[in-house]
């Protein structure tokens, strides 16, 4: 594992405290690593039309991009609320779009589990199967 994934976590765990999540109770962080070494953090915001909502991967992720990044290396996440939680189906495309490998889940008790992205989306449709890249 790498020795950065616990300050990394807990930075994700930051975020999560200040997420929007008037609805659900249900509070996320997330902290993804680019191509480039940049962090970027993100937190689930939700709106009353739950459609609207963004979860905190993709919040991440997406300021990744705003910042330039076109590649994710690694993407931490942590619900403050229910530890354990995944990624939803729509992040997990997501991050197969900007070629996420890892994916570091807080589970119960603090235990960080690192995941390959090809186990939690296998058969996935991305890029290649468009021709790009």
């Amino acid at each position: 594992m790498d020795p950065d994934d616990r300050r990394r976590m807990d930075e994700a765990r930051k975020a999560a405290e200040r997420a929007y999540a008037p609805y659900s109770g249900f509070r996320v962080g997330a902290l993804v690593v680019a191509s480039d070494g940049s962090e970027h953090i993100g937190a689930n915001v939700e709106n009353a039309a739950f459609p609207s909502s963004i979860c905190a991967e993709a919040n991440a992720i997406t300021t990744a991009v705003a910042s330039g990044a076109r590649a994710v290396e690694a993407v931490y996440v942590t619900c403050i609320d229910d530890p354990g939680c995944t990624p939803c189906g729509n992040c997990r495309q997501i991050m197969r779009e900007f070629g996420v490998e890892r994916v570091i889940l807080e589970h119960p008790g603090g235990r960080l589990e690192t995941y390959r992205l090809g186990d939690l989306l296998p058969l996935s449709f991305g890029p290649d199967a468009l021709g790009a890249r």
